[in-house]
């Protein structure tokens, strides 16, 4: 058994690792923006550049004080500071290069610099060697409000419900409700205030969660995530019979008849009750078998519904519970619904903590044997639950596939030294499950292998090393790179090449409206193939916002044929949707780029 502590300061802030990202995201407390942490193996730079601006409230035009202003860029730790009396801050010893800065306070919205309207992209602030900037002023507007009460069927408050701001966002492929970045939790009189929103739309979902469900991700190298939620061991007391569905304004489980809730700028959305639907709870037992017919003991089993992604947030509504050793589970407290049954050798147990942090501590264990038949395995079973508790559920485990290749470089002398890991993400599964993903670094001869695999698999590098990016994945000869490969359990999947080039593709530009420059606009660059807007991760679509001159520019495009429109407003994440691609089209430049090529376009800019 492999043990890996984790120490996370969740009062400060929370960490995710994304399994074909090149970095760590951070989403500190109080803001949604993200900074970036550079990724491992990239040296850190410092220099004699400075930043320096200003927060203003928006609707007084007065400074807002004792503001959080943070900044990231791609050869720098993220920094932060806060703002003094005249709402000044400022950033110094910055080398070359373009960096995003973030601003929150509470009761505000926050603003990268550079976004004029909500959940809009920031634009990046450049800096050449030695430069100093004077002017990166951020004006916040007031927060929205939603505020309301939960009551139980009978009129009756509920208290230490979860409360969450949804919106409707075109992300892996499919439309889904995503949480805002914005919860509460309800008083003794069952009143919840979600403060600090962007104008917009939004759907309110309450999920009663009590003490007793706890959410985390955590990770393992580059990519690996778990979600507990009221972990249960086999042979454990019997749960509740009775309990709440996850519900929606005005009072339904069902996401697709959610009431939209429109607020404007500082608006305060008062009165917003509704009941939580109640449902008769229910247990599920079972047990979990080995590919070799040994009862699996101490793994993980999840009930993950399956209409999450269209109609609610990823992790509400997930029981989990742990085997014994004789391979038994009991899920309780299990609301009506279709769900998958999953299990994997991953769990996570808290170890420790306190006022200020918290300890983790992940446990593999191996199913099948130990050390003379065990290896990774992972199995899953459709389940439909009604009114009525379940029993003789079986799950069987196998043993998944292994993957081995190596990475070949193009167009340049292989890097001297790297941190490369190659992950193969899974492309058929939503929410915790679809965050686990086998991976492996690369050894100093271009080699890797991946264990454990099964299922659709796509696979993705990251830490690739400055000046060089990702042209292909091939297994023997046939290109997945965007599409992926059918994984069939315990086969080995050998001659897996992932090429990277040094041809590094750039595009750049300047937008007009009318007969000026646009200063303030959003490019999206999409393929003329529409098959490959509906790729799992599709490296086919690239957004751009200019800079202080106007200009903007996208890089690691892969070679081909692209539409480009320059678009006044486009909310974030909007330019994955096909019927909006679809809708631009028309409206759009054409061009293509070859491996290597510096290509320049002229744009004028666009309505949606």
């Amino acid at each position: 058994m492999r043990m890996i502590r984790l120490t996370a300061a969740l009062a400060v802030a929370t960490v995710l690792i994304t399994p074909v990202a090149a970095q760590i995201s951070v989403f500190p407390a109080g803001g949604r923006e993200p900074m970036q942490i550079p990724p491992p193996g990239r040296q850190l730079k410092t220099g004699t550049g400075r930043i320096k601006g200003r927060l203003i409230a928006a609707d007084t035009g007065n400074p807002v004080r004792r503001g959080q202003v943070r900044l990231s860029g791609p050869d720098v730790m993220p920094k932060s500071v806060t703002t003094d009396n005249d709402g000044r801050f400022e950033f110094k010893d910055l080398p070359a290069g373009a960096f995003t800065i973030n601003a929150s306070k509470s009761g505000y919205v926050a603003v990268n610099f550079g976004q004029k309207r909500p959940f809009e992209p920031g634009r990046p602030v450049e800096l050449i060697d030695g430069q100093s900037v004077d002017n990166a002023d951020i004006t916040l507007p007031k927060g929205s409000v939603i505020s309301g009460r939960i009551m139980d069927e009978f009129g009756e408050p509920v208290a230490d419900t979860q409360v969450s701001a949804m919106r409707s966002t075109w992300s892996n492929g499919k439309r889904r409700l995503q949480p805002s970045g914005r919860t509460a939790t309800t008083n003794d009189l069952g009143q919840y205030r979600l403060y600090g929103l962007p104008p917009g739309d939004y759907y309110v979902s309450a999920t009663l969660r009590g003490d007793r469900m706890q959410e985390m991700v955590v990770t393992e190298m580059a990519a690996m995530a778990v979600r507990t939620a009221s972990t249960v061991a086999a042979g454990a007391p019997e749960g509740p019979t009775a309990g709440y569905a996850p519900t929606y304004f005005p009072g339904t489980p069902n996401g697709n008849e959610a009431q939209k809730l429109t607020v404007a700028v500082g608006q305060d959305a008062q009165n917003t009750d509704f009941g939580l639907f109640p449902v008769r709870l229910v247990r599920v037992r079972g047990s979990v078998i080995s590919s070799e017919g040994r009862p699996a003991e101490g793994v993980t089993v999840t009930a993950a519904p399956r209409n999450a992604n269209e109609s609610g947030p990823l992790f509400l509504g997930t029981a989990t519970a742990r085997t014994d050793s004789n391979g038994n589970f009991t899920l309780t407290g299990v609301a009506p619904g279709d769900y998958t049954l999953n299990t994997r050798t991953t769990q996570i147990f808290t170890s420790g903590g306190d006022g200020n942090a918290m300890t983790f501590t992940m446990m593999r264990s191996e199913i099948g044997g130990g050390a003379a038949g065990g290896g990774q395995e992972s199995g899953s079973v459709p389940l439909s639950v009604s009114g009525e508790d379940m029993s003789n559920v079986i799950i069987v485990t196998t043993k998944g596939a292994t993957a081995t290749g190596r990475v070949v470089y193009e167009g340049g002398s292989k890097p001297t030294t790297s941190s490369i890991r190659i992950s193969a993400a899974a492309t058929d599964q939503d929410g915790p499950m679809a965050l686990v993903s086998g991976s492996s670094s690369v050894t100093p001869e271009g080699t890797f292998e991946i264990k454990g695999l099964s299922g659709p698999r796509i696979f993705r590098v990251s830490n690739i090393p400055p000046g060089w990016v990702l042209k292909a994945v091939k297994v023997n000869g046939t290109d997945i790179t965007d599409n992926g490969i059918d994984i069939k359990s315990a086969e080995a999947i050998s001659g897996v090449e992932v090429i990277l080039t040094s041809k590094v593709t750039e595009v750049k530009g300047s937008v007009k409206a009318g007969n000026d420059p646009a200063l303030d606009y959003t490019v999206v660059i999409f393929s003329d193939e529409p098959e490959k807007w509906r790729a799992p991760t599709s490296r086919h679509i690239a957004t751009g916002r200019p800079n202080q001159q106007g200009q903007f520019v996208v890089k690691n495009l892969p070679a081909g044929s692209y539409y480009a429109i320059a678009l006044e407003y486009i909310p974030q994440g909007e330019w994955n949707d096909p019927e909006i691609l679809e809708r631009l089209k028309s409206k759009a430049t054409t061009f293509s780029v070859t491996e290597g090529e510096v290509k320049t376009l002229d744009l004028r800019l666009e309505g949606m």
